[in-house]
């Protein structure tokens, strides 16, 4: 079948581009390989969709580390007061909790999404499910669909195909092989945004689902104040998520069990009279531990030192652990095409009038709205770029 424009994967970058590709007045064709489209938001959706972060632009495009000035021209054309302008205008009301993170008031990814879904239907954007992408034959685009296969010839592509975690969710990384056979350059796909594993003792199982604050975590240069959780796996949640690059590129992780205090205000606390107490005992009520991080203590530091050595030990705890969580329980990836293989408009440069958006691009960021605005902001820019496309 022809197409004039044919996007593929239906997430919020392709969902983006389409909107852009549309407004431009192009006819738009977007295949979806799961049942339905933006799983992987739906998902994210289910504990408060964070859309952006309200600070200041310079901080906000730091997250981005080396990939910053990359995309910098697509996050300044559309960062995060577009985004919350754009939401508005779907119908959404925003707040912004005090960590500045900026969500829907109904802290939830459906209701968003079927009023993009709606805007882009009477656009006259055309969506087709389980149609999954498998590779070229002789130029054109070959898909697996309920009805058998179907080749489709488009004038111009864009490519928004995830990274290679949440398989299950639509983004797998298989199409990392197509491309390369193409001469696209490719960066290797790494967890990004992951949690730890960690071979627990026996007697960390009663802890299994406890949140662990307040505690600073710190590897290499990069440091993260935040909670995390003792799971049955390891250690996961944000102030984890934050040290995951710097620990997947082999720093060494520490804990601050009392973030709050100095090592001198340790050490005076711990040298109080601790009579006939136990040392547990003794940490619990002198420096207030509650059982997760005393637990934490004994699972790392033992045999615990005695003394003034404590407290070093409390302040720079060393973590153990077995690296981190596989790519696909990862909540993004580092990797993917890489940028010295794009244009200025993110059209490939070894395929000419094929695009690409959205975390399938070279780049990576924290939790906490940068994911996401990055996701629709290189969406919007390559659906403008590819809408100018002959």
């Amino acid at each position: 079948m022809k197409a004039d424009t044919l996007i593929i994967g239906a997430g919020p970058a392709g969902l983006m581009a389409a909107q852009e590709l549309a407004r431009a007045g192009r006819s738009v064709l977007i295949a979806e390989a799961r049942p339905s489209p933006a799983r992987k938001l739906l998902m994210a959706g289910k504990s408060g969709l964070n859309l952006t972060r309200a600070e200041e632009f310079g901080r906000f495009l730091a997250a981005y580390a080396e990939a910053a000035q990359d995309l910098r021209p697509m996050l300044t054309d559309f960062g995060p007061l577009e985004v919350q302008h754009w939401a508005r205008q779907l119908g959404r009301e925003l707040f912004t909790g005090t960590s500045g993170r900026i969500f829907p008031t109904e802290m939830k990814a459906s209701p968003l999404l079927r009023a993009w879904l709606g805007r882009l239907g009477a656009m006259g954007v055309e969506l087709r499910t389980r149609w999954r992408w498998r590779g070229w034959k002789d130029g054109d685009f070959v898909f697996a669909t309920p009805q058998g296969n179907v080749t489709v010839a488009p004038r111009v592509t864009v490519l928004a195909l995830g990274g290679a975690s949440w398989a299950r969710l639509g983004s797998d990384g298989a199409w990392a092989p197509w491309l390369a056979e193409r001469g696209v350059p490719l960066a290797p796909f790494g967890a990004a945004n992951a949690g730890l594993r960690v071979d627990w003792s026996d007697h960390m199982r009663r802890h299994f689902g406890a949140p662990v604050k307040p505690v600073r975590l710190t590897a290499g240069q990069k440091q993260s104040r935040g909670e995390c959780v003792v799971s049955r796996r390891g250690l996961e949640g944000g102030g984890v998520y934050a040290v995951s690059r710097a620990v997947r590129e082999g720093a060494a992780l520490f804990l601050d069990l009392l973030p709050d205090l100095g090592q001198a205000e340790v050490a005076s606390r711990l040298g109080a009279p601790r009579g006939k107490a136990s040392l547990t005992n003794h940490l619990r009520k002198t420096l207030r531990l509650d059982p997760a991080r005393l637990a934490l203590l004994q699972e790392f530091g033992r045999p615990l030192p005695q003394g003034d050595a404590l407290a070093p030990l409390l302040k720079t705890l060393p973590v153990r652990h077995a690296g981190l969580r596989p790519i696909d329980e990862a909540i993004s990836t580092s990797g993917g095409v890489r940028w010295d293989g794009l244009t200025p408009g993110l059209m490939l440069r070894a395929l000419p009038g094929v695009f690409a958006a959205g975390e399938m691009l070279d780049w990576e960021a924290p939790t906490g709205g940068y994911l996401l605005t990055a996701c629709l902001s290189t969406g919007r820019w390559a659906g403008r770029h590819a809408a100018l496309h002959p």
